[in-house]
């Protein structure tokens, strides 16, 4: 539960499009929503768009998280370009293990490209572990393909009925497709 005191603000109406160029800009079309849709989900009670400013009040990273009954959702994680490279993406996971004692589930691409390789080393690095479950991301946008991914999750690994269990709540909610004959 975020508190009085979080590292993180909250987006809104008025921070959301800084916060957008951020995601737009860290993820390829087949992995972010459009614009009308990703503003659309501020109005979703599970859905938190979490911002880290500077000093100056200027957006520098963000999550996109979906706090679920029995887990949270990480559905993107980004820094801004004039911002990597100084510990700020590290910091925005270790603040939000801080403010949230609960199990973390977030996406990543298999291992087949070298910033792929690079972004699952940062999780583990963080203490997230690869579940390698047959997964498949449903398009967030008309016209573009399923994407083949694993999991990952914080602290510990899943069994493959708690993975089921969370695929099942993430196609529900989500991604409004529904696992179920």
């Amino acid at each position: 539960m975020m508190t009085e005191e979080s590292f993180f603000e909250t987006a809104d109406e008025t921070s959301f499009d800084e916060a957008f160029e951020i995601l737009d800009a860290s993820f390829p079309d087949t992995e972010k929503r459009s614009y009308e849709g990703q503003k659309a989900l501020l109005e979703q009670p599970d859905y938190k768009l979490l911002i880290k400013r500077t000093d100056m009040g200027r957006t520098i990273a963000l999550l996109g998280v979906w706090v679920f009954d029995d887990f949270d959702f990480i559905e993107h994680a980004a820094v801004s370009e004039k911002a990597r490279g100084g510990g700020i993406g590290s910091r925005i996971f270790k603040e939000y293990f801080k403010e949230n004692d609960r199990m973390i589930f977030l996406e990543v691409e298999h291992p087949n490209e070298e910033d792929a390789k690079r972004r699952i080393k940062f999780y583990k690095n963080l203490g997230f572990h690869l579940n390698q479950y047959e997964y498949y991301q449903p398009p967030l946008r008309p016209g573009m393909p399923e994407l083949p991914l694993y999991v990952m999750t914080y602290p510990d690994p899943i069994d493959e009925e708690q993975f089921e269990y969370c695929k099942s709540v993430l196609m529900d909610t989500v991604y409004h497709k529904s696992l179920k004959p």
